[in-house]
């Protein structure tokens, strides 16, 4: 069952000192708390207050993409809570189509795919498990450079730079 619920605001919680984000449904019924980061928390009060930051947030550039590709968020779906962290679908369509239903990086539903978990497993053995952040973190990687080059020549272009967010 789905409740639409709109942001209600933000508050502390007296105990862990963490950020939580509260919901409330329409008919004001029923209030839901999501304990969220503080950067998280930050970026909903700068959004909530309609304050201009100098450079673009991670989710403005989302906004701006999605703007861009004309399409827009007809609901999110809080459908999860596992390990204290809550799982969310985001449904998008265009023109009356529904897209995709994003949802956290596992959207596809690949991680538990066998062909996916071979291709990790055999990526591992012959480059080890390292980190998972940005090249500015981590420093280059020979798998760059020949992804690079394999989408240049898809691109049909002299290069092409891959540069991971890091999240």
């Amino acid at each position: 069952m789905e409740v639409e619920m709109k942001i209600r605001g933000l508050m502390m919680d007296p105990v862990t000192n963490m950020p939580i984000v509260v919901l409330k449904d329409v008919q004001g019924q029923a209030i839901l708390p999501i304990w969220v980061g503080v950067y998280e928390a930050n970026a909903i009060a700068l959004e909530i207050e309609k304050v201009q930051t100098p450079r673009p947030m991670t989710h403005d550039l989302l906004k701006n993409v999605l703007l861009g590709l004309e399409v827009h968020v007809q609901k999110v779906v809080v459908n999860d809570l596992k390990d204290d962290t809550f799982y969310a679908l985001i449904w998008v369509e265009r023109n009356g189509k529904r897209l995709l239903s994003f949802s956290c990086n596992d959207y596809l539903n690949l991680t538990q795919h066998p062909a996916v978990k071979q291709a990790a497993i055999a990526a591992i053995k012959e480059y080890g498990a390292g980190s998972g952040a940005s090249r500015l973190v981590t420093g280059n990687h020979p798998l760059y450079a020949q992804l690079e080059a394999r989408l240049a020549r898809i691109k049909q272009t002299e290069a092409a730079c891959v540069f991971g967010s890091g999240y």
